[in-house]
C-alpha cells in the first residue's frame, strides 16, 4: 500500500509510514494511491460474513502486503471484539449503534484498530512512540482505552477546558499509566492546532517521535469503514434495499470513511451529514464558498469544530469537484434548541435514548426524507452512548438509560491532568521536559 498527501499526489510513503507520520510535512493528509473496488461478489452475499471476517476483507483490499494476513486477522480479532448492531425504529429508519466498545463511542473502532497497528509496528524499534491526539469529547477517551497499557507508547491528550461532559473528562484523565491529559484552555480548534504545529516542529521531531492519533491518521479512517459495509450486511439480511445513511458531522472523519467505503463498492443511495451550529460545510455545500469560522460550544460538544480537517481527504475523494460531491452529500445544521426537541420526540415516539450528536443525525435524515421521499432505509449514525451527556439530555429521557459496564466505576477514579493555555511553546515545553 503506498499513499500520497492531498497537497503533492507525487508523493509516495508506505502505510507503515503514514501511520507513524500521521501528517505530511506539506500539511496535507494521506490517501490511499489506488482505492481498491472490491469484489462484487463478496457484496452480493455480505450478509453471510461475520463483523470481523467483512472488516479484514476491506482492511487487506486497503492495506495489501503491508501487514501479513495472518497478523491482520490477529489486529482486528483484537480490536473489533464488539457489535455495531442496526436496529429498526420504524420501516423506514434505523440507527446503527456505535457505542458498544469499552469507550462508549464510535470512535472505539478506529483507535483500537490504530493501537494495534502501531503496537506492532512499534516492536520494530526500540524508540518510546509519542501519540498526540486533540479531542473535542470522544477521540480522547477511545485513544486513551485503545493505548492503554500498549507497549512501547506514550499518549498526551489536550482537550478543551469546560467544553467536554464529565464522563468523558473521566475518560481522559483517570487512566494513569502511559495517558496523559492536558486541560487547554481553549477551544478543540486550538487543541488541534498546537498537536499539527508539533509535527511540523522539525526540532521536536529530532527528539521525540512523534505520531497523531486523531482522524487525520489513516490509521483511523480504514476501520472506521468496516460498520459501514457491516450495516448493509445487516440491512440486507433483514430485506432492506437502497440505504441513506445519516451521519452526524464534525470533523467529518465518520462521513469521510463512509465516502472511502462508497468508494469501494458500497451501495448506498446518499449520504447526509448532520452539523451542529458549526456550519462551515452546509455553506460551502450551499454557496461553494469553504469559510472556516472559530468553532462554538454546542450540547454536541464533539462536533463542535469550525475547520474540519478531514473534508480535504472528500474533496480528494471527488477530485475537488463540488457538483460531485453534491450528487452523493447533502449537509443540514441544526441549534440546540432543535437537538433537544429531536432527543424529546425520539423518546416519546420510539422509546429511544439518543445522545445529542445522535438527535442531529436523525433530524438530519428526517429532512433528507422530506425533501427526498421514495423507497429507502434511512440509516442514521448514534455516535455516542447517552450516559455520557447527562447535563444535555433531557431528564425524563435520561432517566430511562442503563448505564454500560464500566461507567459507574469512572465516577470513584482519581483524575490526573495539567492545565495549559493557547500557547505552542508552553505545549512543546511540557512535551520536552516530560519525555
Amino acid at each position: 500500500m503506498k499513499l500520497y498527501s492531498t497537497n503533492n499526489k507525487d508523493l509516495r510513503v508506505s502505510f507503515q509510514e503514514a501511520v507513524f507520520h500521521a501528517l505530511p510535512q506539506d500539511k496535507g493528509l494521506y490517501m490511499p494511491e489506488v482505492i481498491p473496488t472490491l469484489d462484487s461478489a463478496f457484496i452480493r452475499h455480505i450478509q453471510q460474513y461475520s463483523l470481523p471476517e467483512i472488516a479484514f476483507h476491506v482492511a487487506h483490499a486497503l492495506i495489501g502486503d503491508a501487514i501479513p494476513s495472518a497478523d491482520l486477522k490477529a489486529i482486528i480479532a483484537d480490536a473489533i471484539n464488539f457489535d455495531a448492531p442496526v436496529r429498526f425504529l420504524d420501516a423506514e429508519q434505523a440507527v446503527l449503534e456505535l457505542f458498544h466498545g469499552p469507550s462508549f463511542a464510535f470512535k472505539d473502532f478506529g483507535a483500537r484498530f490504530m493501537s494495534r497497528v502501531m503496537g506492532y509496528f512499534s516492536k520494530q524499534g526500540d524508540q518510546l512512540l509519542d501519540v498526540l491526539v486533540a479531542t473535542s469529547g470522544d477521540t480522547g477517551g477511545a485513544v486513551a482505552l485503545g493505548f492503554l497499557g500498549v507497549e512501547g507508547t506514550r499518549v498526551t491528550i489536550l482537550y478543551p477546558k469546560g467544553k467536554v461532559s464529565k464522563v468523558q473528562e473521566d475518560q481522559l484523565t483517570t487512566n494513569g499509566k502511559n495517558i496523559r491529559a492536558l486541560e487547554v484552555d481553549g477551544t478543540f480548534d486550538d487543541c488541534q492546532a498546537m498537536v499539527k504545529t508539533a509535527f511540523s516542529d522539525e526540532d521536536l521531531n529530532r527528539t521525540l517521535r512523534l505520531t497523531s492519533a486523531n482522524s487525520i491518521n489513516i490509521a483511523r479512517l480504514i476501520p472506521q469503514t468496516f460498520y459501514y459495509f457491516w450495516a448493509y450486511a445487516q440491512l440486507k439480511s433483514q430485506g432492506a434495499g437502497d440505504v441513506v445513511f445519516s451521519v452526524p458531522s464534525g470533523n467529518f472523519g465518520n462521513i469521510g470513511a463512509g465516502l472511502l467505503a462508497y468508494k469501494m463498492g458500497l451501495p448506498v443511495q446518499h449520504f447526509v451529514a448532520g452539523t451542529n451550529v458549526n456550519d462551515t460545510v452546509p455553506r460551502y455545500l450551499t454557496d461553494g464558498q469553504y469559510l472556516p469560522q472559530p468553532s462554538i460550544q454546542t450540547l454536541a460538544n464533539a462536533m463542535d469544530v469550525g475547520n474540519p480537517s478531514n473534508w480535504v481527504r472528500i474533496q480528494d475523494l471527488f477530485d475537488q469537484d463540488i457538483d460531485s460531491i453534491r450528487q452523493v452529500v447533502s449537509s443540514y445544521t441544526f441549534t440546540d434548541e432543535q437537538t433537544k426537541q429531536a432527543m424529546d420526540e425520539l423518546f416519546a415516539q420510539y422509546a429511544y435514548v439518543a445522545c445529542p450528536h445522535t438527535a442531529i443525525a436523525y433530524l438530519a435524515a428526517k429532512q433528507y426524507r422530506n425533501e427526498h421521499p421514495g423507497s429507502y432505509a434511512s440509516v442514521f449514525l448514534s455516535t455516542a452512548h447517552p450516559c455520557k451527556f447527562p447535563d444535555a439530555i433531557p431528564a425524563t429521557a435520561f432517566q430511562a438509560v442503563k448505564l454500560p459496564e464500566g461507567a459507574e466505576a469512572l465516577a470513584g477514579k482519581e483524575r490526573r491532568v495539567t492545565e495549559i493555555g493557547v500557547d505552542y511553546e508552553a505545549f512543546k515545553t511540557y512535551l520536552l521536559d516530560n519525555r
